[in-house]
């Protein structure tokens, strides 16, 4: 026979001080764990969404980023013949690239932060078919004109439409806004990549990668195939979705770490607080436990009662955290890029499964603080108490 539910919601209300600060417990450990959980998320969403699965991306072989990898002119060469390669009416869609970092200061606070400056071919736009000008125009290829992410026209002093910047020894006129759809290239600013390796002293026959627009999504093994089998070449191809989620790595599982442990931590205090709650409702309800045994009521069906209490507080509390967290969905933060060494603009990602998890997350504490209580309950001596009343 089991005890109706009626009577374990009337004693959470009987009992709201200490329901409370169970609850609030609860609800603020699975509100920090879901927020860290959504900080990674958006942050490999936003270096994944730079991609496309008909892009590939080439460098040298064995390099683990674009910062230390070299690519030669006359690679390039080869790389635009190979097959796969789309071609449009200017030719291969294909955009060697060189990277740099330069320092800009903060509107809000005057500081200085990492940009990464990427030089691209004059086809960028059509290989990266993703990035959009939304104000002014695309630069001109030899010229010293840059065009910037939307984020950084909105974040960085000194690179709005029309202004005038120095930085790597040349004068730069900003031509041109650009939206990238909430990818890492609206942290980007680009301009002719002959141009910055000529401002920058870098190498005039050398390039950091290649990136090629293919034919279709599915030309990457042919692609990829033609350049590891010819000897000219010691490269390696990635699809450029693949390559940018191999770059948010190192900072993911970091946050994943750090918020796996703040969550444990606080999960500790949290299930102290159920227990303590729920061990307050034993004491308290020792003469109710014994009438209910001898009404005829089952040591099982006191276990369950006192674990459905748990558990109605761990629900709320997690829902409660939840909700308080739903205002940090598309908050835009930002952080170091450790591969690139530049500031990099994401967003908070709340998804319907990180929330489903905080809710579990909370009913794994309810449960662990609430099963020993209610073990001691089903214990209590049924004799001893109903002489006490």
């Amino acid at each position: 026979m089991a005890i109706p539910l009626t009577y374990n919601l009337r004693s959470l209300r009987v009992r709201w001080a200490s329901t409370v600060v169970a609850v609030l417990g609860i609800a603020g450990t699975v509100g920090v764990f879901v927020a860290m959980l959504s900080l990674a998320k958006g942050f490999k969403a936003t270096l994944v969404a730079s991609g496309s699965p008909r892009n590939a991306v080439v460098r040298r072989a064995g390099s683990t980023s674009e910062m230390d990898s070299a690519v030669s002119v006359g690679q390039v060469k080869i790389i635009e013949d190979a097959a796969g390669v789309e071609r449009g009416a200017s030719g291969p869609l294909v955009s060697p690239e060189t990277v740099v970092v330069a320092s800009f200061p903060l509107k809000a606070t005057g500081t200085d932060a990492n940009v990464q400056v990427r030089g691209v071919s004059p086809k960028a736009l059509q290989v990266c078919d993703n990035v959009k000008i939304i104000s002014g125009r695309m630069f001109q290829p030899g010229l010293n004109e840059l065009v910037v992410g939307r984020y950084v026209a909105g974040t960085y002093a000194g690179l709005e439409l029309g202004s005038t910047v120095k930085f790597g020894g040349g004068t730069w006129t900003v031509v041109g806004v650009f939206d990238a759809g909430g990818s890492a290239f609206d942290s980007e600013i680009w301009c002719d990549a002959k141009v910055v390796k000529d401002v920058y002293k870098r190498p005039p026959n050398n390039f950091q990668s290649v990136t090629v627009r293919l034919t279709s999504a599915d030309a990457l093994q042919r692609f990829k195939d033609a350049l590891t089998s010819d000897p000219r070449l010691s490269v390696q191809v990635d699809r450029e979705i693949e390559y940018y989620d191999k770059q948010s790595r190192s900072i993911t599982n970091l946050i994943l770490v750090l918020g796996t442990m703040v969550g444990f931590v606080m999960g500790i205090g949290a299930v102290f607080g159920a227990l303590n709650t729920m061990y307050s409702a034993v004491a308290e309800r020792s003469r109710e436990i014994a009438t209910m045994r001898a009404l005829g009521f089952g040591a099982g069906s006191v276990v369950s009662s006192f674990v459905f209490e748990a558990l109605c507080i761990a629900l709320v509390g997690g829902v409660l955290g939840c909700l308080a967290i739903l205002p940090l969905n598309g908050l835009t933060t930002g952080t170091m890029n450790w591969q690139t060494f530049s500031h990099l603009a994401f967003a908070f990602r709340v998804t319907p499964a990180l929330l489903a998890g905080g809710v579990v997350f909370a009913l794994l504490m309810g449960i662990i603080g609430g099963v020993p209580p209610a073990v001691r309950a089903a214990r209590a001596r049924v004799a001893v108490a109903l002489r006490e009343l």
